[in-house]
């Protein structure tokens, strides 16, 4: 469904080596990954996908407005999301060595296009 822009987020972005969009009860719509890739990039959505939950609350409750971008960094992973309105999100899972400044340019870019497929 959504393979083409998955692979093109992951191959434009130096160190990517997953992509997936998911909705908020954890349900992956679609997923690509490197070969090769050592995570799981569905285990990393459906347990993130708790995290956004979180988030999009907090946010709400500081009357903060909508959270469009979270971040985890680890000693072996960094993922990014991005989430797509109310429902679905966007994540891109790369290398601590990766270029974050590019892979969250290439999410940004990617967003409404995998949205507007959503709706």
């Amino acid at each position: 469904m959504f393979q083409a822009q998955l692979k093109e987020l992951v191959d434009k972005t130096d160190g990517g080596i997953a992509g997936l969009v998911m909705d908020s009860s954890g349900i992956a719509l679609d997923s690509y990954a490197k070969d090769g890739a050592v995570f799981d990039i569905n285990t990393i959505g459906i347990e993130f996908s708790v995290v956004v939950g979180s988030i999009r609350r907090a946010s709400t409750m500081l009357e903060a407005g909508t959270a469009h971008e979270i971040a985890v960094g680890s000693d072996k992973l960094i993922t990014v999301i991005r989430t797509l309105g109310e429902q679905y999100f966007l994540a891109l899972a790369m290398l601590p060595e990766g270029n974050m400044g590019k892979g969250r340019y290439n999410l940004r870019l990617a967003a409404p296009k995998i949205l507007a497929e959503l709706v």
